[in-house]
């Protein structure tokens, strides 16, 4: 029987961060493709009516203020309300629900609705990491937890091309966060060490799953990645374990890596390269204090659906659904792609 060889031969991957298993089957990037393509992104023209620029009035009668910078407003169709009445107690163990109760805010990173990060200046970045500490430290200090998260193009459910996130603060720990939040501590009680700081030491021994990197931050392919060109941004020096530790000189770093990196995103199929992104990092709340969750460090999450061009996709269905998260190409494969690409985006190439 031949040697075994990760590019060319299945096999599983385990996630430490969500106790969970990854099928990796290099061999099916040969197959044909014959399926679902998606339209080719196209630059869509600047919209007059576009509820989220400045001075525009939304659809809940709403003025927004003539912004120059990052603008934040409560979303006028949010998921979480924090007034509402509660659920009775459940009276039998299979039908169990609780409160939930949050807010829900919507971020304008610019007041151009053509910019996107890659295209923005570092200073236009910087501006929109130190505005998500600033609504962090708020909305940290009543709610469990707080999710900064972007959906960046039409086939991520987008809506509106303009550049924003959101925002939303919740009572309880939802799923994601709650498992690494298990997981990590486990680990940490086990070793007395934090997950994702030794596996960021091994990563950079190997450098072989490394997209880019800078003093401060390393974006890489997770081990364990599921979506083709998934990445995760980790900060190498501080062990900050939320937004709100990061100093002056990390938040630089991290806006000129998020630049590195969304560069190279968008140059790897000539496209404003869609994804949905967010940060984890540890729980906040009332009881919460700096340092007091040494199992967690904060950390970015990036998750592009694109697989072998700009309008063919990674569909999650069938196996994926009812058994377990697969993919084709491999992370050292999806790194090095990645890592090769332009540092110059395309658009701005003479």
């Amino acid at each position: 029987m031949a040697e075994f060889s990760a590019t060319e031969h299945q096999h599983v991957r385990y996630n430490p961060l969500k106790d969970e298993w990854v099928l990796v089957s290099p061999h099916r990037c040969l197959r044909p493709w014959s399926g679902q393509t998606e339209a080719a992104p196209e630059d869509q023209p600047p919209d007059p009516l576009n509820p989220l620029l400045p001075s525009a009035v939304r659809s809940n009668g709403q003025q927004n203020p003539p912004y120059t910078s990052t603008y934040v407003f409560p979303n006028d169709f949010p998921a979480l309300l924090e007034r509402v009445p509660e659920p009775p107690p459940s009276e039998h163990p299979l039908f169990r629900s609780s409160a939930a109760k949050g807010t829900c805010r919507v971020m304008c990173f610019h007041p151009d609705s053509t910019m996107t990060i890659p295209l923005m200046s570092i200073e236009e970045i910087l501006a929109v990491i130190n505005e998500w500490v600033n609504q962090l430290q708020e909305l940290g200090r009543r709610y469990t937890w707080v999710q900064i998260f972007e959906n960046k193009g039409a086939i991520m459910g987008c809506s509106n091309p303009h550049p924003h996130c959101q925002i939303w603060a919740s009572s309880y720990l939802p799923n994601e966060p709650r498992v690494k939040e298990r997981c990590q501590k486990e680990y940490y009680i086990k070793f007395k060490r934090s997950m994702l700081a030794d596996y960021l030491k091994e990563e950079l021994k190997k450098e072989e799953r490394i997209v880019v990197k800078n003093d401060e931050w390393v974006a890489l392919v997770p081990y364990w990645a599921v979506w083709p060109y998934e990445t995760m941004l980790l900060p190498i020096n501080g062990r900050p374990q939320r937004m709100t530790d990061l100093n002056d000189v990390q938040k630089r770093a991290l806006a000129e890596i998020m630049k590195q990196l969304n560069i190279k995103y968008d140059n790897l199929f000539k496209c404003s390269f869609p994804y949905s992104m967010g940060f984890h990092g540890a729980p906040t709340g009332a009881s919460k204090a700096p340092g007091d969750s040494p199992h967690w460090l904060l950390h970015a999450i990036y998750l592009p659906p694109l697989l072998r061009s700009a309008t063919v996709k990674k569909f999650m269905v069938g196996y994926e659904m009812l058994a377990q998260s697969q993919r084709d190409l491999t992370p050292e494969q999806a790194a090095q792609r990645l890592r090769e690409c332009n540092d110059v985006h395309y658009k701005n190439k003479k």
